[in-house]
């Protein structure tokens, strides 16, 4: 009896550790995913480009050593955005450094979930982790895209791009039936220079039906399309451009544009 008393106080005190785990998060997308998990109390620092109410800890690629430091993390999570010397040179001495992918497909999004949950020692990892590729892959068949040629572009502090062929958006869009035309490997830059320099450039080359634009009034900067034989469709760029479970929402905005129309939303 008292070996089991002993034990059950040696797991309540394991549990209690877990639970005052502090967490910087380098980049909006882990935020977000780390918010989805329920995870939120234990964020104590995240990137300059978070909107979340927490310290900053300097960018995506270029984190503030210091910042970090003063927070003193048990977690560093960061994107692969940002360099193995550079994360080695930020994350304190007795923190872990855990590195998550997420744009290259939707499966990275739903490894991503796994990781944390794992290094966390969250309950019903998997599961959890299951549940969100079921999700986004049962809302993204209801939106139905009838193989239309699709363009998506975004836009950032500076010059408009183009998803391409592995990015999770493609993937996504894909998924939802559409026929996602830039054959780009990663995104593309419109920019002068550049071998596809504008929207109109782009437009001539890929010959969309559908170009969906990523509206983000934060960080946007002007993407000029002219007139043709093509629609153009307006996104809430938040819903999509977080490679994480917030990409939910932006499937439910798909879904009332598209799903209505063809029968698909129950």
């Amino acid at each position: 009896m008292k070996q089991l008393i002993l034990t059950m106080l040696l797991l309540l005190v394991a549990g209690a550790a877990g639970a005052g785990e502090r967490i910087v998060s380098q980049s909006p997308y882990i935020t977000n995913t780390l918010m989805y998990l329920g995870l939120g109390d234990r964020i104590v620092g995240v990137s300059r480009y978070d909107d979340l109410d927490r310290p900053k800890t300097g960018g995506v690629m270029d984190p503030d050593k210091k910042a970090i430091a003063a927070l003193h993390p048990d977690y560093l999570f960061a994107s692969d955005w940002t360099s193995e010397e550079v994360l080695r040179q930020v994350t304190p001495k007795g923190a872990e450094c855990v590195v998550l992918h997420g744009f290259q497909n939707m499966n990275e999004v739903t490894e991503n979930i796994r990781t944390i949950c794992k290094t966390l020692g969250v309950e019903d990892g998997e599961a959890k982790a299951a549940a969100f590729d079921r999700r986004w892959r049962e809302a993204a068949a209801q939106v139905d895209g009838l193989g239309r040629r699709a363009l998506i572009l975004s836009s950032c502090k500076g010059t408009p791009f183009s998803f391409g062929v592995k990015t999770y958006l493609h993937d996504l869009f894909a998924t939802a039936g559409f026929n996602v035309v830039e054959d780009y490997p990663t995104i593309r830059h419109l920019r002068p220079g550049a071998p596809v320099a504008t929207v109109a450039d782009l437009v001539r080359r890929t010959k969309p039906e559908i170009i969906f634009v990523l509206k983000d009034d934060a960080h946007s900067c002007p993407v000029v399309i002219g007139t043709g034989n093509y629609q153009v469709v307006q996104l809430n760029g938040a819903s999509f451009t977080s490679a994480s479970p917030r990409l939910l929402s932006g499937i439910e905005e798909l879904q009332r544009q598209f799903g209505e129309q063809h029968g698909r939303l129950k």
